[in-house]
């Protein structure tokens, strides 16, 4: 829902002090006062109580899961399988007994799981998916692979691209209406997109394709980041990684409610889990329910409005996307906290070399964009709760300086 045009000045203000309390909770964050980390779409920082229950479990009680009987053995396995609930509570899964929690290394992984362990023995013949080639690559190859590992089986899929509005980058749903038929079995979807910042609507995606296609959620960008509510959603997979979610690299979960089609069930023999990077998840996961992850949404979309707002007084800045989302006085719904620009005379990787002189972490290049996103490289500036008005205001005085 769009928020009051004042809700970002007042959210800055109401938020301070709780903000104040969470960023110094951020070893790295108060360890390096000379620099300023904006690339949290890339992977968030570990707050303390993370990196806290990381050691804990290496140092008291760290053995592999489902592998043996003694009780370091059984604490982990314990471990593991409660991970895997507290996923179902923290995504508000109203029907948990009827879903499952597979654990992964990320998004990346999630994803091609989901598409070769289960997409390509749902579809048949004829049938139809919509895949989103503006959107991040790693929600486009899996379903491609799909398609061609099926196509030398003699079985033939179409692949339908997902439409977009132009130049928001909101999917096109009116498009998405006319697109979709009685054969369109499957869809892939972003929650919230990597380079435009907008939040996709997916629940009225659901409207649009009816009750019989499933959907693929990649919710890298959402989990963690704001309140991610999967009944609300109805979709059928979603995939988020841990090292965007405050913990470790390497950690992630495809979530599956097994509502369309065969069961999930990821195929071949699973190995050893990363048991060290399930800890750290359920500490994450803790971590941002005792913060608040709607503080932490309104926190961030406040800091985002601040810097579009600021970006709109300078002209040598084009915002990519839709420009007026993210101003104070904005009257459309909010985009999330990414930010992305161009300077219109300085190449996007030389600006983010002259910014990372200035003491700014952000990232400049393509953003892994699928073919059907912009043409051009661009900066973006991607923020969490450690961010501060500070940053961005400093942010902003050295743009100024590069008019």
């Amino acid at each position: 829902m769009p928020t009051a045009p004042a809700d970002g000045i007042a959210a800055l203000e109401e938020l301070r002090g709780w903000q104040s309390a969470l960023r110094a909770q951020f070893p790295i964050i108060t360890g390096h006062p000379d620099v300023t980390y904006l690339d949290s779409a890339a992977t968030a920082q570990k707050p303390q109580a993370v990196l806290d229950a990381v050691h804990t479990y290496l140092s008291t009680s760290n053995a592999n899961a489902g592998r043996g009987t003694y009780t370091w053995a059984n604490q982990t396995t314990t471990l593991v399988r409660e991970t895997g609930r507290r996923i179902k509570e923290f995504l508000h899964d109203s029907d948990p007994e009827h879903s499952g929690v597979h654990f992964v290394s990320g998004t990346t992984e999630g994803l091609r799981t989901v598409a070769r362990d289960w997409l390509a023995s749902f579809l048949g013949d004829g049938d139809e998916i919509v895949v989103p080639f503006a959107d991040h690559q790693a929600n486009i190859l899996p379903w491609l692979e799909v398609r061609d590992l099926l196509a030398r089986q003699g079985v033939r899929i179409l692949v339908r691209p997902m439409p977009y509005q132009s130049p928001s980058g909101d999917y096109d749903l009116t498009a998405l209406d006319r697109l979709v038929t009685e054969r369109t079995r499957f869809v892939a979807a972003s929650h919230v997109h990597h380079v435009y910042g907008g939040d996709m609507n997916i629940h009225r995606i659901r409207r649009v394709v009816g009750p019989r296609a499933a959907i693929c959620l990649d919710a890298a960008q959402s989990v963690g980041h704001l309140p991610v509510s999967l009944t609300e959603l109805d979709v059928d997979f979603a995939v988020f990684s841990g090292h965007k979610a405050l913990a470790l690299p390497g950690s992630g979960a495809i979530w599956a409610r097994n509502r369309r089609g065969p069961r999930f069930v990821p195929g071949g023999w699973s190995g050893s889990p990363n048991t060290t990077g399930i800890v750290s998840l359920r500490a994450a996961l803790d971590w941002l329910d005792a913060a608040g992850t709607d503080r932490i949404e309104r926190w961030t979309r406040a800091l985002a409005s601040r810097l579009t707002d600021g970006l709109r007084r300078l002209p040598a800045y084009e915002i990519i996307g839709c420009q007026s989302s993210l101003a104070a006085d904005t009257t459309v719904q909010r985009r999330q906290g990414i930010v992305t620009f161009r300077h219109c005379g300085i190449d996007s990787g030389d600006l983010g070399f002259v910014l990372f002189s200035h003491g700014f972490m952000l990232r400049s290049d393509s953003h892994c964009q699928g073919s059907a996103g912009e043409k051009q490289e661009s900066v973006r500036v991607s923020l969490h709760v450690y961010n501060t008005t500070r940053e961005i205001d400093q942010l902003l005085a050295a743009l100024a300086t590069l008019e």
